[in-house]
């Protein structure tokens, strides 16, 4: 821990030689003390132990019919405490340059309190157009996110990650256009754990887009214009399950892809204290943005064991209300659906594949001051668990309930 404050002092102190050297340059430190105390009256599916909340656990039955998810849990966190530098630069010819460094101390997986990249870019706008090469929010999260205290942002209704990227947007008028290749970071794709043919236990690793050496690709167009946004796009990713198959014959290097097309609208409006926002997609295996949905196996060959595959559709949608300014309200809502495969399946790798539909209703209530938050926010989700018939669909359901209530103080400077 020592060797951490002396560490983070010297780039302090190194990133203030260079602030007060560095002629044509402009830089803007900026960040949160964040808190957060919350209770779940059940065990839920989630990461960083309770702060990033999706849904809530099937029924699990002991010897004496006992439910072992039938429990509350709760916890208090300071892990989303973060620092940020925005760095105006000198122009390149008659490109404006600019970049962002944003980190937090939520770790990753099941390493906490440590640093985490959340933002890391640099941009080059010309005017109408701009490149951005670095990490930042998925397109597919993009500029229409609903205001809720919950640090899921409103996953798995609204796609969540942030992610490696090269993305050109071009404006004209009230237009604007977003084209974007996308990689995987710290959001990844899940895929099979075993290269045993027809397993069905599954993980999330960098190797299924890196094998795949195809990053994801997003196309949108917006429209912006007293105080509406509205806009649609479509997202394209392929992944590689596998490059090798372990049979009882031996192994087998295999030819494995599986492609999705997915699709999103949004708008927003703001007038004064109002704000309304909504979001739809359509997704095709887009497990690396913090959703549920995956793939299913359609095919084995009997001598090799590779394996040809579909992607699972899933329709999420989402709408947010908030009204105020030191006194804020508002209310949110988000509903999933699970509709399967197009073909018939014989095993399923992927998130919350047992769940056939999905729902949250979410209140909430901030007291907010110059530099300062203060916030109530009380959510109930409802889960439909299943059994998936031959294309993946969920049958047989029966209703699983969580109630969840976060209090979160900021300090932001």
């Amino acid at each position: 821990m020592k060797r951490r404050i002396v560490l983070l002092a010297a780039l302090m102190a190194v990133a203030g030689g260079v602030m007060a050297q560095k002629k044509g340059f402009g830089y803007k430190f900026y960040g949160q003390v964040r808190t957060d105390l919350f209770y779940n009256s059940r065990s839920n599916s989630e990461t960083v132990d309770g702060l990033f909340y999706m849904y809530p656990n099937d029924v699990a039955l002991d010897a004496d019919g006992k439910d072992l998810n039938a429990k509350p849990d709760g916890n208090f966190y300071t892990l989303y405490t973060r620092l940020g530098l925005d760095v105006t630069g000198p122009m390149l010819g008659k490109v404006k340059t600019s970049a962002k460094v944003e980190v937090d101390f939520r770790g990753s997986g099941t390493t906490y309190s440590l640093f985490r990249i959340r933002h890391v870019y640099f941009n080059l706008d010309w005017g109408k157009s701009a490149l951005l090469v670095g990490q930042t929010w998925h397109p597919l999260y993009g500029d229409v996110a609903p205001e809720i205290l919950n640090l899921n942002m409103g996953a798995p209704y609204q796609p969540f990650s942030r992610a490696p990227q090269v993305r050109y947007r071009f404006t004209q008028k009230n237009f604007m256009l977003t084209a974007a290749a996308v990689w995987q970071s710290q959001y990844l794709s899940v895929g099979p754990k075993s290269n045993e043919p027809g397993a069905t236990d599954t993980q999330k690793h960098q190797q299924f887009i890196k094998n795949s050496c195809v990053p994801e690709f997003y196309l949108g167009m917006d429209y912006k214009a007293q105080g509406i946004q509205a806009g649609a796009g479509i997202h394209l990713s392929s992944i590689t399950p596998r490059t090798q198959s372990e049979t009882n014959d031996g192994v087998y290097k295999v030819s494995e892809r599986v492609t999705g097309l997915s699709g999103e609208a949004h708008v927003k409006y703001t007038h004064d204290k109002l704000m309304l926002a909504a979001k739809t997609v359509l997704s095709s295996n887009l497990t690396q943005t913090s959703t549920i949905g995956g793939y299913g196996i359609t095919s084995t060959d009997l001598r090799t064991g590779e394996q040809q595959y579909t992607p699972l559709r899933v329709s999420h949608t989402w709408i947010s209300a908030m009204y105020g300014k030191k006194w804020r309200g508002g209310v949110f809502a988000g509903y999933l659906k699970n509709m399967g495969a197009k073909d018939e399946v014989t095993g399923i790798l992927g998130t919350g594949t047992d769940i056939d539909q999905l729902a949250t209703a979410t209140a909430e209530l901030t007291y907010n001051l110059p530099h300062w938050k203060f916030g109530a926010e009380y959510s109930w989700t409802g889960a439909c668990y299943g059994e998936n018939n031959a294309k993946g669909k969920v049958v047989d359901t029966h209703l699983v309930k969580n109630n969840r209530i976060v209090f979160t103080a900021l300090f932001q400077f």
